[in-house]
């Protein structure tokens, strides 16, 4: 009896939450992306933020001008659309590094060494994103 009534309060708690919390799904940015590997694991070059860029939802990293980016990835636009990359951002201090990766726009970055000249362009495989908004 008691076990019964755990699970019909988590499915309460559960339904409640779901009610409460807003979504989203997000489109795709890019139908492909060029990477050095198929699994883009491996940095394709360094970068440097040219200004400040501040992220308009959580696929996207906030940079600071002057900050160094490792991109992993190119995505290829589609007509008209604006060109992204994925890469890492880290701090000049040891507690800032840890490896936030997210999109930013090529545009607001000097892309300062290339470590792959090799790529791959590969499909993007996630068809819509899934924002949880909270306040």
């Amino acid at each position: 009896m008691d076990k019964s009534l755990g699970l019909i309060f988590l499915l309460i708690c559960v339904g409640l939450v779901g009610h409460m919390t807003p979504w989203l799904f997000m489109e795709k940015l890019a139908n492909s992306k060029i990477c050095a590997d198929k699994d883009c694991s491996y940095v394709i070059s360094m970068a440097q933020a040219l200004e400040d860029y501040v992220a308009s939802d959580c696929r996207y990293i906030n940079l600071r001008r002057g900050q160094m980016i490792y991109v992993f990835s190119k995505l290829k636009p589609a007509e008209g659309a604006g060109v992204f990359w994925s890469g890492s951002v880290y701090g000049e201090r040891y507690v800032y590094q840890m490896g936030v990766i997210g999109y930013f726009p090529s545009n607001y970055v000097n892309e300062t060494h290339v470590f792959q000249k090799k790529t791959v362009e590969i499909p993007t495989t996630v068809s819509s994103y899934l924002l949880l908004f909270t306040s």
